[in-house]
């Protein structure tokens, strides 16, 4: 396989020179495939065989076929504090004012303020290996960058409970202190959700109550916007059909309330979205595996992913030369005896 020696070509690459204060961001994500039968998981082989479509020619609604495999998907990059305040967050979601509405001064104050931004970015993927397999990975990657653990470590999720443990056994294993948070946009679909149970679709003041909810949560009030949602439901007689997505959005802001704690990572001025773990998602898994009618092996994809990973790293031409040197030790140095290699000029 082409990509074989990505591994180990990135065990014995050196990584750039960064401040010390820049923060160390690790990101794991999934993305599915679809895949040929024989490739799937046991699970979802199986339950591919049992799936019956009522359709002949495409699902119905609600039915799934049953055939994509999870790609994981890992990311670690640098990232220079930036410190915000949460209207500074909600402002940079805002639509941006044309630039007729309002001028000068008034136009730089609606300026979105600036956000910490992704520097050094690495990305690897694959459909073999399992969340554990690539949290593991990501660790690795992250202590060639930071061996002695002098920097500050966060990571950041969209609430994947496997990837959560996963990541927390890693740091435990390796006696590494890492801050985990939960990417606010995640929990802001929820809000969304959540805002359609009390007003009627469309209306403004869903929009402004949305804000105030979002940024309490981003002020570290989480459990108060939870207790205050379920009341509101309660008092205003929802019966459990209408009220599915506020009790839902609550649940969620207290399972996940030990991730939520905005106002330090605002503070230090860390980043609190998963945009570059979920970008990775899209161009080196779905813009290129998720092509109409694609169905693919686990060899060839995992092949793919690899190569992509390491074209996004900016690092194909050095690990071809790598690659072709290992492949040189590997087919002949190790088979034939010095003396009868022949020599190509």
């Amino acid at each position: 396989m082409t990509a074989a020696d990505s591994e180990a070509f990135y065990t014995a690459t050196e990584r750039p020179d960064v401040p010390p204060e820049a923060v160390l961001v690790l990101s794991v994500d999934g993305k599915g495939v679809i895949m040929r039968p024989e490739a799937l998981r046991p699970a979802t082989a199986k339950a591919a065989a049992k799936s019956q479509s009522k359709l002949a020619t495409r699902v119905s609604p609600g039915e799934k076929r049953d055939r994509k495999r999870m790609a994981e998907v890992g990311a670690v990059y640098d990232v220079r504090p930036v410190i915000r305040t949460p209207e500074d967050v909600l402002r940079s979601k805002a639509p941006k004012e044309p630039a007729s509405a309002a001028g000068g001064e008034a136009a730089a104050t609606q300026a979105p303020p600036a956000a910490p931004v992704a520097e050094n970015k690495w990305v690897t993927a694959s459909v073999v290996d399992n969340v554990a397999t690539v949290v593991e990975q990501v660790f690795n990657e992250a202590e060639q960058r930071d061996p002695t653990h002098a920097r500050e470590w966060i990571a950041l999720v969209d609430g994947n409970n496997d990837q959560i443990n996963q990541i927390e056994a890693q740091a435990q294993a390796r006696g590494i202190k890492v801050t985990m948070h939960i990417d606010c946009i995640h929990w802001l679909e929820y809000l969304w959700l959540a805002a359609w149970c009390f007003f009627a679709k469309g209306d403004a003041e869903a929009e402004a109550w949305v804000r105030t909810q979002a940024l309490a949560i981003l002020r570290g009030n989480a459990s108060v916007v939870a207790a205050a949602m379920g009341r509101k439901a309660t008092v205003l007689g929802l019966n459990a059909e209408r009220r599915k997505a506020v009790d839902k959005c609550v649940q969620y802001l207290l399972n996940k309330k030990e991730y939520l704690d905005y106002p330090t990572a605002l503070a230090r001025g860390w980043p609190i979205g998963t945009g570059v773990i979920e970008g990775a998602c899209r161009y080196l898994v779905q813009d290129r595996m998720d092509r109409t009618g694609a169905r693919w092996g686990l060899r060839g994809a995992e092949s793919v992913l690899k190569l992509r990973g390491l074209m996004s790293n900016g690092d194909f031409d050095v690990y071809w030369a790598y690659h072709y040197a290992r492949e040189q030790d590997r087919v002949h140095r190790a088979r034939y005896a010095p003396e009868k290699t022949s020599r190509v000029a």
